[in-house]
This record gives structure tokens, C-alpha cells and sequence, in this order.
């Protein structure tokens, strides 16, 4: 497994709360975790290096050569309701940090299959060898939910205000429900998984140029400068994971 990521604080915020962590694991198995923090000066920062942080040593520990699927979903469900609890306990016992919370997607790749667990508008997509970039993940978002009921167009969610309004985050409730997928991966192909930054400044049909014209190693810093050359209105993180 390949992995290579980017973060980056984008061209308008003054903090970046979006968290990143990526690594290997015994028998060629690779993860990663991406966050995008919300609520007050310091709170989004907070919650997505908390999560992020659970998530991570959770996997690291946890995880075992030969574990199958239904034990990589526990474990990462678990390891998300371990992240969840920590970022709800502080925000409800520090005033500063009332009402902070984080997006999150998480994933393991192993054996040729990546487990996907997600709450938010942060994205997990496949990177196929025949050029196709498809989603995995459906955003827990106002926008989406009309969407799905006829009452937006795809265009129209592009621009609409509430666009960054997500209903499931992380550590806004003590208990978080989260989706759960799996995709088959092929050799050279992979996951890219990134938050709002990138999907809202880069068009999917740039993002697929992109993977085509580059290596995959050298795509999250080729987009994260995209974005920013876009107007870099968010945060922007990319984590890309090949077989």
C-alpha cells in the first residue's frame, strides 16, 4: 500500500481545523482518518485532533493480521464511538468548547477491501485503474437531503447557502450514527478521502483529470494548490491510499 496526504489552511480561515492521520499496519494493511472541525475559535481545532487522535491509536492497537470484515466494521465503529464520547465529554464540560463537533471518514484497507465508516459532509471516493472517480460516501447534509427529494439539481447544491450545513457530526451527541461501506480494490487502484475543501473549489471532472494526467502519490498536494488557486475558501484536506 501507497499512502500520501495534505493539509492545508487554505487561503481565508485564520485557524485549520481539519486533522489528518494516515499510516501502515501489519500484513500490507493501510488506514486513515480525516476530520474537519466545527464550532468556536478553538473548539473545531479541538475536536477533529481529538477524534483524529482516538481514531488513530484505537486502529493501531486494536487492529490484528487476519481480523475479517465484520470485526474491521466493529473496530471501527468502535473507534469512532471512542472518539465520540471523548470530543461530547469536553464540550459539555468546558464552556468554551460548548457545541464543537467534527466531520468525520475513516478507513482500513485490507486484503483488497477498504471499510469506510463516515458522519458529515467529509467524502470517501474510489480511484479506479479505468479512470473512474466514484463516490462512496453520501453527505449527511441539508443540501443532500434535497437533493435525494427532487427539490435541488446537482448544480444548485454548488452554490446553495446552506450548503455547509451538516446533520451528523461527531461529539455534537453522546451516541453517533454513522454509515458503514466496503469497496472491492483491484491492484493500482484506490481511496481518496478529503473534506469540504477540496469537493467544494474543485470540480469532480478537474479532481479526474487530475488522477488521470499524475501519479497518485503526488495528487493530494496538486489539489489541495488547486483549491487554493480556486479561491482557498475552506480548510483543505486529501488523503490518498493506493494498492
Amino acid at each position: 500500500m501507497k499512502i500520501s496526504g495534505k493539509t492545508d489552511i487554505g487561503r481565508q480561515r485564520r485557524t485549520n481545523q481539519d486533522s489528518y492521520a494516515a499510516g501502515e499496519l501489519a500484513g500490507s494493511v493501510a488506514w486513515a482518518v480525516v476530520c474537519d472541525g466545527m464550532g468556536g475559535a478553538n473548539g473545531g481545532n479541538i475536536a477533529s485532533a481529538s477524534a483524529v487522535k482516538t481514531v488513530s491509536e484505537r486502529i493501531s492497537s486494536t487492529f490484528r493480521q487476519g481480523m475479517g470484515s465484520n470485526s474491521i466494521c466493529n473496530l471501527l465503529k468502535s473507534s469512532v464511538a471512542a472518539a465520540n464520547i471523548n470530543v461530547f465529554d469536553m464540550s459539555k464540560s468546558v464552556e468554551s468548547l460548548s457545541g464543537m463537533g467534527t466531520t468525520i471518514v475513516a478507513t482500513i484497507i485490507s486484503e483488497g477491501i477498504a471499510h469506510i465508516v463516515h458522519a458529515g459532509d467529509s467524502r470517501a471516493y474510489k480511484i479506479s485503474s479505468d479512470g473512474l472517480f466514484e463516490q462512496i460516501t453520501k453527505d449527511h447534509s441539508i443540501v443532500q437531503t434535497l437533493l435525494e427529494s427532487g427539490q435541488l439539481s446537482e448544480e444548485d447544491v454548488r452554490i446553495h447557502p446552506r450548503k455547509n450545513v451538516i446533520t451528523r457530526a461527531l461529539g455534537v451527541d453522546e451516541i453517533l450514527d454513522l454509515d458503514y461501506s466496503e469497496v472491492d480494490l483491484d491492484e493500482g487502484e484506490g481511496i481518496l478521502i478529503c473534506t469540504d475543501g477540496l469537493t467544494n473549489f474543485v470540480d469532480k471532472e478537474t479532481v479526474i483529470s487530475v488522477l488521470k494526467e499524475h501519479p497518485l502519490m503526488e495528487c493530494p498536494e496538486i489539489l489541495v494548490d488547486l483549491a487554493n488557486e480556486n479561491g482557498g475558501g475552506d480548510n483543505i484536506t486529501v488523503v490518498v491510499l493506493q494498492k
